[in-house]
């Protein structure tokens, strides 16, 4: 199936199943750059639309309707997906707005949603990097299709620790943080290193490696 007739039969489903004002604000509110996200960034990803709901209502503190762009919901977790564009949420937007919609994610979280948020020049532009980063996002609800080792969850955690120390870490870091030795965790930088994720960092007299460095591919991320 393409994403054209996906999406149609997605939009027809959702009307189909609303009545009243859920189902205007649906007809109102998914529009061009919600259209683009699923296209650039959602389809290529997924290749289906299990589970999402496009503008999806829920009561903020003060009992008034709250329309995100899409709710993601398996069943075990709720996620809500926005996309922002510069006009309507930062240029366009007062202090009084600006402080609601912090009021409001905090609230969403309180009550048990994750928000997060994508650009719309980003989506537009550089749906690459959304479709990674959604990805991570994820696999933070989902199990792998394919086993993954314990050497492959080692690694991951190894970029997460990179990622918390300014892009850079020692292999004492490492063996700290995993508790393994110091010549298991100079192994598996070295590995990572091999694959491109890490770059070595030598000390004054240029033999010997003091740190590491996550790779620009991989920095470029995030």
């Amino acid at each position: 199936m393409t994403f054209n007739d996906a999406h149609t039969a997605f939009i027809r489903l959702h009307s189909e199943n609303r009545s009243g004002e859920r189902r205007g604000r649906l007809e109102r509110g998914h529009g061009h750059g919600e259209t683009l996200f699923l296209n650039n960034v959602w389809w290529p990803l997924r290749v289906s639309f299990k589970d999402l709901h496009p503008e999806y209502e829920v009561l903020d503190w003060r009992g008034k309707s709250y329309f995100a762009d899409f709710s993601w919901l398996p069943g075990y977790v709720k996620l809500l997906i926005e996309i922002k564009g510069y006009t309507a949420h930062v240029r366009d937007m007062d202090r009084q707005k600006y402080c609601y919609e912090l009021n409001r994610e905090t609230f969403l979280h309180a009550i048990g949603f994750h928000v997060i948020s994508f650009a719309y020049d980003d989506v537009e532009q550089r749906p690459d990097l959304c479709i990674t980063l959604l990805r991570m996002v994820l696999s933070n609800y989902q199990p792998s299709h394919a086993p993954i080792s314990r050497a492959q969850l080692a690694e991951k955690e190894i970029i997460r620790l990179a990622i918390e120390r300014s892009h850079s870490l020692r292999p004492l870091d490492v063996a700290r943080h995993l508790e393994i030795n110091h010549k298991t965790a100079v192994l598996i930088l070295k590995r990572m290193c091999a694959k491109g994720q890490l770059l070595p960092s030598y000390g004054d007299n240029q033999e010997r490696v003091v740190r590491y460095e996550l790779a620009k591919e991989v920095l470029a991320y995030f």
